[in-house]
């Protein structure tokens, strides 16, 4: 690990409050670490921890973080990319001791460009799966996206009611949130021609 002005902080993490961060510790005082910062009973998967905020707070230009693993900073491969890329722009390097990562040489560098395509292509296939399902879900006749909160009938009746009958006592009658009536006047929850046609006079009475 090649030092630069500024301090090295250390960050350990364990997921349970039975698990001991002493090994985690000893690695980062080996490395070094000016201090460090400690989150215990957090998961990785949560991205607001108060050890961890701390750090980022603590952090400069010209310093580095320092994990003893990468799943003990996150969970996320697109987390750990974003939040590396952020240190990064800021001038402040990243050192991973278990995977022998670190940014402040082409190494480093190299192994995180990778990091990132992987989660690039990660992102990618997600979306590719989703719209696959979208696809196959619609072409066996099921509905994809919100479902409607009434039917186009109900839309008409209850655009009518709305002429002389407040927004509040419409929207219980039907057991629906006022904002879902307001949708339904905005043309965005009522899918059938009649029912559209109907709406311009609710909005002008309401």
């Amino acid at each position: 690990m090649q030092t630069m002005t500024g301090k090295t902080l250390g960050y350990a993490r364990v997921s349970t409050e039975d698990q001991n961060l002493d090994l985690q510790i000893a690695a980062l005082k080996r490395a070094n670490c000016d201090r460090i910062y400690t989150d215990k009973g957090i998961s990785g998967s949560t991205s607001s921890r108060p050890g961890l905020d701390a750090l980022l707070r603590t952090l400069s230009p010209g310093s580095t973080l320092v994990v003893w693993r990468l799943d003990r900073l996150g969970r996320s491969l697109r987390y750990l990319v974003d939040l590396i890329d952020k240190l990064g722009r800021k001038n402040i390097q990243f050192v991973s001791l278990t995977e022998n990562i670190d940014t402040s040489n082409s190494g480093g560098v190299l192994i995180f460009h990778m990091m990132a395509a992987l989660a690039e292509f990660e992102r990618a296939l997600i979306s590719e799966r989703t719209r696959a399902g979208m696809a196959a879900a619609k072409a066996r006749g099921r509905h994809v996206g919100r479902r409607r909160s009434l039917t186009p009938e109900q839309c008409i009746e209850a655009l009518q009611a709305l002429k002389s009958s407040s927004l509040e006592n419409v929207a219980a009658a039907y057991s629906v949130h006022p904002r879902t009536l307001r949708r339904i006047a905005s043309h965005e929850d009522c899918v059938s021609p009649p029912c559209q046609g109907e709406q311009g006079a609710a909005l002008e009475a309401t």
